[in-house]
């Protein structure tokens, strides 16, 4: 069960969706609860751990504090956890902020100067940081050092302040938008990468003995399947399992029992919801399978552009239900499958009019 916070500028529009990726309160409180406390309790991840566990292990032998971390990946796939349990791995406190948090230089001067020897400092959406705190950023990882600037004008004068070792551990949904001198300062990068069925599996049955609840094995995959290859989807798709059996059975989870659960939330077998299909549904039965601009797209489904785009697409086009094409949004043959509707014949546009030099 590995998940992190949730990014300020991920699933736009789609915080209130059962499969969106970002946390809300009760998540974060569920979270919290269930975090694994150590590398060998974390689920998934492989290679990343065992990377990991070397960059520390190594450290805590030499008596120094760890190379600084960067973490890229998706939200809900343990972000935020990874860099509490490498504050627990040194035996060091940590500090939690965000990139959106620190608008000023001022502001991560302060935090950086207020920091132990030792100490972690997670800084979540690190991408997000503003440029001054950035660059000062540069010099407190590299030299352990800011230069406060105090006075203004040409009488200004950069007081230089020396910082205890410390390892900063920056999270992000989007590493191509952080600057490569900022890149290049983090001794570890991680990428997380989209969970497996059997290792959602493995975080279900985990959270489960810690929630008490009772779930076969069949059950579990059940959820899994439909949970998007993330840990925090898979954990809230539970607890709604969960609610469902205690209501409507007698509380404990079957596959039966998941699919009836999920089928209320209107959660399919592969995990799409609400949004997805309706966005699908549009493309295939309004544009005969496209191509289709997204504007159009999004007015056919009554949404914003921004979230067809940021919240629907992705996922879809990572599960090849769909394509972006120079000309629009395209269906793909496992789109008319799913849904279980038949391609329009050969010949015919993409909006399933006959094509202009067809009879």
């Amino acid at each position: 069960m590995n998940w992190d916070e949730t990014g300020p500028d991920t699933d736009t529009g789609a915080d209130q969706r059962l499969v969106g990726s970002g946390a809300d309160g009760e998540d974060q409180a569920v979270e919290a609860a269930l975090r694994p406390k150590d590398l060998d309790e974390f689920v998934g991840q492989e290679k990343v751990r065992e990377q990991l566990d070397l960059v520390l292990k190594a450290a805590r032998a030499r008596g120094a504090t760890a190379d600084h971390v960067l973490l890229s990946g998706a939200p809900g796939l343990g972000k935020t956890t990874l860099s509490m349990i490498i504050a627990a791995e040194m035996n060091a406190p940590i500090r939690i902020t965000s990139g959106p948090a620190i608008q000023h230089a001022g502001d991560l001067a302060a935090i950086l100067s207020s920091l132990q020897e030792g100490e972690v400092l997670f800084l979540d959406e690190i991408h997000r940081m503003s440029r001054p705190a950035e660059e000062m950023l540069y010099m407190a990882m590299e030299d352990f050092r800011v230069d406060v600037i105090v006075g203004k004008g040409p009488g200004a004068t950069a007081i230089p302040l020396e910082l205890p070792p410390f390892t900063l551990v920056g999270a992000t949904t989007r590493a191509g938008l952080l600057p490569p001198p900022l890149r290049d300062r983090f001794g570890f990068t991680g990428h997380m990468e989209f969970y497996e069925p059997a290792e959602l599996e493995r975080v279900i049955h985990r959270s489960a003995r810690l929630l008490d609840l009772e779930i076969d094995v069949e059950g579990a995959a059940e959820i899994a399947g439909r949970s998007r290859g993330t840990p925090r989807i898979a954990n809230r798709l539970l607890r709604r399992v969960r609610d469902y059996a205690q209501v409507k059975a007698d509380g404990v989870i079957n596959r039966d029992i998941a699919a009836a659960a999920l089928k209320v939330y209107e959660v399919d077998a592969r995990g799409l919801d609400r949004l997805d299909r309706a966005v699908l549904g549009a493309l295939l039965k309004l544009f005969g399978g496209g191509p289709v601009g997204l504007s159009t797209l999004a007015v056919a489904v009554g949404e914003e552009r921004e979230t067809v785009e940021e919240v629907a697409e992705p996922f879809l086009v990572r599960e090849g239900l769909l394509a972006r094409t120079p000309r629009g949004r395209v269906a793909t043959p496992a789109a008319w499958a799913h849904l279980g509707l038949v391609p329009p014949q050969q010949g015919q546009g993409g909006s399933g009019q006959p094509g202009l030099f067809r009879a």
